[in-house]
């Protein structure tokens, strides 16, 4: 094998991973605050992109600039579903939860066919076939925005939550609900914020990715699924381990569309989380705020 051409994959693999990174982090808030698995992460990326898009394309609004309207539309749209929706079944059985957020999945997949269509579309920005040379290596410079913005986002909102009153708020009522409301914490308030957070997140992960990842409506599915295996190999809960696993999880499966075929590039990925879970069922980093 071309050691070049690993590295290259590498390379591709890290700077994808930093997105995921972004992408799991608002997962793993959403499930450290309020033990919620949100299993329409995904399409809340899908809806991301898309408003990117469409900012782009009838607003001329490069889609890492239009970051703010996006994730500000998105954290509503996740403040919503929790305050109207995930609020109500807090306490009920996990399977009730389970199939809320799989109901909230296909609305909001079937909503994105029904008003986009399902061609896959992707954001021809100017910098989108741009690329630099790093030595032998080609840096593709979509790639490196977002891979840089990406881990600006999450290390803004790590400071967040432990910066500022509102981000120790939550991680109050990530360490007990009961020890929150007996200090005066007003949960009810917290966890649709939370949640707003979370997507926000992912649609600024959604975002980052159109000028160079081809999307569609059905896309949020295995967008959902490699948020939970960034996260379960991470520790869930944990946002370090959230941004450790993305890296983790871009590397392996850059490399495994290189050393295997595109089709099993996820193969590596879940060897690597089975193997964690059979030797640290915590995660890498489980159990850090």
């Amino acid at each position: 094998m071309d050691p070049l051409l690993l590295a290259q994959a590498t390379l591709n693999g890290l700077m994808l991973g930093g997105v995921y990174s972004l992408m799991a982090v608002g997962l793993s808030l959403i499930f450290g605050v309020m033990r919620i698995i949100n299993f329409a992460h995904g399409e809340l990326m899908i809806w991301g992109m898309y408003l990117a898009y469409w900012l782009f394309t009838l607003g001329g609004l490069d889609p890492l600039l239009s970051l703010p309207l996006t994730t500000t539309a998105v954290f509503g749209l996740g403040y919503a579903i929790q305050r109207v929706l995930v609020n109500r079944i807090l306490e009920a059985p996990e399977e009730m939860q389970v199939l809320l957020l799989l109901g909230v999945s296909l609305i909001l997949t079937n909503g994105a066919l029904i008003l986009f269509g399902p061609d896959s579309r992707r954001a021809p920005t100017a910098y989108a076939l741009s690329t630099l040379w790093l030595g032998p290596v080609i840096l593709d410079v979509a790639r490196l925005l977002a891979f840089v913005l990406a881990m600006a986002l999450t290390g803004g909102l790590v400071l967040f939550l432990r910066r500022t009153d509102l981000g120790r708020t939550l991680r109050a009522a990530a360490d007990s609900r009961v020890g929150a409301l007996l200090t005066g914490v007003d949960v009810e308030r917290v966890y649709p914020i939370a949640f707003g957070i979370g997507a926000a997140c992912a649609a600024a992960a959604g975002a980052l990715t159109i000028p160079f990842l081809p999307f569609a409506p059905s896309g949020g599915l295995p967008l959902t699924l490699t948020s939970f295996i960034v996260v379960i190999l991470g520790g869930m809960g944990s946002l370090p381990g959230a941004a450790l696993g993305g890296l983790i999880v871009g590397v392996t499966e850059s490399l495994g569309a290189v050393l295997l075929v595109s089709s099993l590039k996820q193969v590596v990925s879940f060897i690597i989380v089975i193997g964690i879970l059979l030797l640290r069922p915590r995660g890498l980093l489980g159990g850090r705020a």
